[in-house]
């Protein structure tokens, strides 16, 4: 095998995000729902017999050098001694800080492709320790499936979702992840819930905590859930960026996406995954 091409990396959707606490070493401990949804980058690996890792910007504007996939391919070669190389190219459709977890996405199926690239014969809990060391939300993307999330993102229950179409939006600004998990006005006394509690009522569970630093950061997101709710959408915010999603079971209204595109808002028409497309591309640890 001297190339894997056309590799997906999905966007997540936080359903709902609570901080519990936090520990001695700064790390959040939350719970969440994070839910996979068909709004890709793409992804494309060739071997390189000399060693070296490079990347290859597919699209739009040039990524950091160190970016995740850079890091990921990295990380394996360090953790497993590979001594071959790869050229990774990206089409980069997911937005940055948004919150979709585009970065550890790109992370994981990274691991996966270069897994079976390279021959290295990983299970599913070796890529997942090397994956927490890049990003929480790596490991979830490697295991490929919608999940109730609790800890530092470590802990990973999976869950049966029905199927739901989604609208997400994203401001032409970001969101730093760091500025909001920092912020001394941060809410991280939330009760622990129960997964029970979240099956009775999955589209309107719970809240997210880190929407109120947001909004005051990014008054584009507290601008944002007004327009959705003024045409009928609940929206809410997802993660740690400033993308926000409602759920669309009746369509979007075109007022609605001609408003926001004017405005130069990123719209996306979703649908959410039961499984990651590269599910079965590794042995599980069982």
């Amino acid at each position: 095998m001297r190339a894997i091409f056309d590799v997906p990396a999905p966007a997540k959707l936080n359903l709902f995000l609570h901080i519990n606490g936090r520990r001695p070493d700064g790390y959040h401990l939350l719970q969440s729902v994070f839910m996979l949804i068909d709004w890709c980058d793409t992804l494309h690996f060739e071997l390189r017999s000399d060693g070296a890792v490079s990347r290859e910007d597919l699209s739009g504007p040039a990524l950091p050098a160190d970016d995740l996939c850079t890091r990921a391919a990295r990380a394996l070669k360090a953790a497993t001694g590979c001594t071959d190389g790869v050229h990774i190219g990206l089409h980069k459709r997911l937005p940055a800080q948004a919150g979709l977890g585009g970065g550890s996405s790109d992370a994981a199926t990274t691991l996966l492709a270069l897994n079976r690239l390279w021959n290295l014969g990983l299970n599913r809990g070796q890529l997942e320790a090397i994956g927490l060391s890049l990003g929480a939300d790596v490991p979830f993307f490697l295991r490929g499936r919608n999940a109730w999330v609790e800890g530092v993102g470590e802990r990973i229950t999976p869950i049966e979702l029905p199927a739901a179409s989604f609208l997400v939006i994203k401001p032409p600004v970001g969101l730093e992840t760091k500025a909001i998990f920092s912020d001394e006005y941060l809410k991280r006394d939330t009760n622990l819930a129960i997964l029970a509690g979240f099956a009775a009522n999955p589209w309107g569970f719970g809240h997210n905590d880190l929407q109120p630093v947001a909004e005051r950061l990014c008054p584009l997101i507290a601008e944002g859930l007004a327009t959705l709710s003024e045409h009928g959408l609940q929206g809410r915010m997802t993660g740690s960026g400033s993308a926000l999603f409602a759920r669309s079971s009746n369509g979007v209204p075109a007022k609605l996406v001609h408003l926001l595109e004017s405005a130069n808002w990123q719209i996306r028409d979703c649908s959410n995954m039961a499984i990651h497309p590269l599910v079965g591309w590794v042995a599980s640890d069982n």
